[in-house]
């Protein structure tokens, strides 16, 4: 016999457990209920399958078709011009270039 796992042992229902919860139900709802009780039984099942069948189908198409493509969002303010600095004047001819900037870790 297999060894069953403690969370599933709960479900491990046979026919004497079925015939007493019968028994049970009926005492508890009478005969002219049971009908009404079966039949919501029987649409909640249905509803859940049509449920299920449902995202199936959504997922196989989801599968199947591509990915839609990625479109970058614009920014919410444009990004602003900075102010380009102006080059020193060039030096006239014949007189001497200034002597270079020392870096300070050089």
């Amino acid at each position: 016999m297999p060894v069953m796992p403690h969370a599933l042992a709960l479900l491990d229902v046979g026919g004497t457990e079925v015939l007493l919860i019968m028994l049970v139900t009926l005492l508890l709802f009478g005969s002219k209920r049971m009908p009404d009780l079966a039949r919501g039984l029987g649409k909640s099942i249905r509803e859940f399958k049509k449920a299920t069948s449902g995202l199936e189908e959504e997922l196989k198409r989801a599968i199947e078709l591509p990915p839609e493509p990625v479109h970058p969002r614009q920014p919410a303010n444009p990004p602003v011009a900075l102010p380009v600095p102006k080059s020193p004047p060039a030096a006239a001819q014949g007189e001497p270039l200034p002597p270079p900037e020392e870096h300070p870790y050089s």
